[in-house]
């Protein structure tokens, strides 16, 4: 699936009186000038819902989205609807939401009902222009409930209720383990299956200040130890071999996110990073960094030593841009 570009944030995580982000035209002017073609928004469901209602709607964050799909629309960039939490789940801070996604039927209709307004709200839009990645990252087996027959069970459901109502709608589901884990048991589902380049986690996330599973480990690459293995790009290749084999059953597989954290040294990046895509080059995959402006970003990190050029209006770091563009 060679769709290449960036996750935005404009929606991605609510509090109170907190309006959306604006659009931001001059970005996806850039992406179109240089040929990337995705753009992914990751949502919280609570922009445009009560989330002590999940079926009451605010119609004016539905427009703001239709102007989201628009402003790809003109610059013929794809757009990427993604729940990124939804009633019952996100893989961060789960714990705020009133239900537990994976054990409650009160989420589980919810979730549903988000799905299919959305769908009647777009209903009939070509699947080349807008796809619904439906729930970001779901967790471990285990985790909150979650089963593969759980999940596997929820997401035929909600697709079900989609295509109901929208026959051609371009559906993404994202891997299992935090969108790590290929999903051999919706191969037949008709769906775009979306994975992740974050391992090794410590080069991926050193000194995050939301994961603390990187302290003990330096950020080195090649020959990261890290869960019982030596990651290189041999071991990057066998971490991906489970999702070539669901694509060898004719599942198409994207890189929904990637990124590097930005105190991680640059070298340890660059080479790092090098790596993930080039073997995505290599299977044909195309793939999403998060994000464009902020730590992760090709604009805006705070490594001092970065390679910065003035490109389009912007202070670019050539050498991740260079690893990352179409």
């Amino acid at each position: 699936m060679q769709w290449i570009g960036f996750n935005f944030l404009w929606l991605f995580s609510h509090a109170p009186g907190r309006s959306p982000g604006e659009i931001d035209h001059k970005a996806l002017d850039f992406m179109a000038k240089h040929g990337f073609n995705f753009a992914r928004l990751a949502c919280d469901y609570r922009f445009w819902t009560d989330p002590n209602d999940y079926s009451k709607v605010d119609a004016d964050l539905l427009d703001y989205l239709s102007s989201v799909l628009e402003a790809c629309r003109e610059r013929k960039i794809h757009f990427s609807l993604n729940m990124h939490r939804v009633p019952g789940y996100c893989i961060n801070q789960p714990e705020i939401e009133r239900h537990n996604l994976w054990q409650d039927l009160e989420a589980q209709d919810g979730f549903t009902t988000q799905w299919e307004i959305l769908s009647r709200h777009f209903q009939g839009v070509p699947g080349e222009e807008l796809s619904f990645d439906l729930v970001n990252e779901p967790p471990d087996v285990g985790q909150y409930g979650m089963t593969r027959e759980v999940h596997a069970q929820l997401i035929r459901r909600v697709a079900s209720s989609i295509r109901a109502i929208d026959e051609d709608r371009t559906i993404v589901i994202d891997g299992l383990g935090g969108g790590h884990l290929a999903m051999p048991e919706l191969a037949d589902l008709g769906a775009i299956h979306s994975g992740r380049g974050y391992q090794p986690m410590p080069v991926s996330h050193h000194q995050a200040e939301w994961w603390t599973g990187w302290k003990g480990h330096d950020p080195v690459y090649p020959n990261t130890h890290w869960d019982g293995k030596i990651w290189n790009q041999e071991t990057l290749r066998e971490f991906y071999q489970p999702w070539r084999d669901v694509e060898a059953l004719g599942v198409p597989v994207h890189i929904g996110e990637f990124g590097c954290y930005d105190r991680t040294p640059i070298q340890v990046a660059q080479a790092w990073l090098g790596d993930l895509v080039g073997l995505w080059r290599e299977f044909g995959w195309g793939w999403a960094l998060w994000n464009f402006v902020g730590d992760f970003g090709i604009i805006g990190h705070r490594r001092t030593d970065a390679r910065w050029e003035t490109l389009d209006g912007y202070q670019v770091d050539r050498d991740l841009f260079e690893i990352v563009k179409p």
